[in-house]
């Protein structure tokens, strides 16, 4: 059945965690493109890709090749989860009840919005910590909640708002990207012995590996959050090659120029070298990528809040949560990731840096678990009324065999951890290199498909 809705971004969404009906899907897998290409070129990737040269002291080379292969390897994952936003017409933590039970999910939906709030302080600290490099005279905290206001009001418009944003994001971010580079290289200028610099370690090569495959990963559990509008019919193909070249690439070039400001900025500062390197042109680059983490901002709060009234109703299935709620709880979570951002400005990167290894041990056993369950297992084939039920349908409060397999594959991954917390033996032995999430994808995959073949019931797609 065709669509017949047309984007509407200055109006605010009506439609919260439940499936989008046929005659209101719309879009092509181009926006998929222009939504994770635009909403990655900024502040916070750029920081990200300076961990290669300023944490793991690579040079400038290793760091080129560290980043191009975690982000290429990590999109694999991420894009796969994009068709199943056409297919199903529901937000992904919704959708993820079909593997784990409605109850079941209730661990995986509470690790996700802890992370949706953890993003969206780390982004909110940067962009205003990112204002404030060409902006001196106004306070910085001023600059934080700023931040957080423009980020609250695209996400209170909702979805179709926030991908006309990311429209205009690919186009403006894109052109500061390349002026950034033009100007650092070219008109400023690179050391002499840019080029050895720092020096290539296995340990740091592999790290910095990690690191992308988890940026990438990270956005699994939302990724169809943002294809459930596309009609039904896209098809997981186009959906796929949107999704994957769109965040790859998106990621990719402003983690190199991160990587390069880290090794050339006065005490590896990326913000500040920023600023320092591109002279004449800062004042407008550094608002363009300050102000696209308020897009970026957007898409995380929009997501937590679909996943919060996931979690709320689970414990309260007959509540029919409407665009008030989503308004609501949007203003909440703003809240407390601001408060969490005020508090953790000073010690903002080491903060960051733990935040996001801690994720990769988390979201690794998910991804596994849900793209075979819906790829290889199901194919495609779920019951999304069963979903919205009180006891799951044929899917059950809980289902052992995902919830085994999900405490299996963290619980797998900790002799590969190599962090400041905890180093695992394995990892020891390995000098350092952490491997866990590549653990983590090989063993978890097979093990939970032949559970979920021994088990799984049978269904049949529910459509609207």
């Amino acid at each position: 059945m065709a669509s017949t809705e047309t984007e509407k971004p200055a109006q605010i969404e009506q439609h919260t965690i439940y499936q989008i009906p046929h005659d209101q899907r719309h879009g092509t897998s181009r926006d998929l493109f222009t939504i994770w290409f635009g909403s990655n070129i900024m502040m916070l990737t750029i920081v990200t890709g300076a961990l290669a040269t300023t944490v793991f002291k690579l040079n400038f080379t290793g760091a080129l090749g560290a980043i191009a292969i975690g982000n290429f390897v990590g999109a694999i994952f991420m894009a796969l989860h994009a068709a199943q936003g056409p297919q199903l017409g529901v937000p992904q933590m919704v959708q993820t009840r079909g593997q784990f039970g409605t109850m079941g999910a209730v661990l995986v939906v509470g690790i996700v919005i802890i992370m949706y709030v953890g993003f969206l302080a780390s982004n909110i600290v940067l962009g205003g910590q990112s204002l404030h490099t060409i902006l001196p005279g106004i306070n910085e905290h001023a600059l934080i909640v700023l931040i957080a206001v423009i980020s609250v009001i695209a996400t209170i418009f909702g979805h179709d708002l926030i991908h006309a944003y990311a429209r205009v994001l690919t186009l403006v971010s894109g052109v500061a990207l390349i002026a950034a580079f033009a100007w650092i290289v070219f008109i400023h200028g690179l050391p002499a012995n840019f080029l050895s610099m720092n020096s290539y370690s296995t340990v740091g090569f592999f790290s910095m590996i990690s690191v992308g495959a988890l940026w990438q990963i990270a956005y699994a559990p939302y990724v169809s959050d943002y294809s459930r509008y596309m009609p039904h019919d896209t098809g997981a193909v186009p959906a796929f090659w949107a999704s994957y070249w769109g965040c790859s690439l998106g990621s990719i070039l402003p983690m190199v120029l991160g990587a390069l400001l880290g090794l050339v900025a006065a005490n590896g500062d990326p913000v500040g070298g920023l600023t320092a390197f591109t002279g004449a042109a800062a004042l407008p680059i550094v608002i363009i990528f300050s102000v696209g983490i308020a897009g970026t901002n957007a898409m995380n709060l929009y997501c937590g809040v679909l996943s919060t009234i996931t979690l709320i109703h689970t414990f309260v299935p007959n509540w029919k949560a409407g665009p008030a709620a989503r308004v609501a709880a949007a203003i909440v979570i703003t809240i407390i990731g601001l408060a969490i951002a005020l508090f953790t400005a000073a010690n903002f990167l080491d903060n960051y840096t733990n935040f996001i290894l801690l994720l990769l041990y988390v979201l690794v056993p998910w991804t596994a678990i849900n793209l075979v369950d819906f790829y290889l297992v199901r194919h495609g084939d779920y019951d999304v009324a069963a979903f919205f039920t009180p006891e799951g349908g044929i899917y059950g409060r809980f289902n052992k065999a995902a919830i085994f397999c999900y405490i299996l594959g963290i619980a797998i991954q900790l002799p590969f951890v190599s962090t400041a917390m905890y180093t695992g033996p394995v990892a020891t032995a390995l000098n350092g290199v952490d491997i866990s999430w590549i653990v983590g994808l090989v063993v978890i995959s097979p093990i939970y498909y032949f559970l979920a073949r021994r088990t799984s019931p049978k269904s049949s797609a529910t459509v609207a």
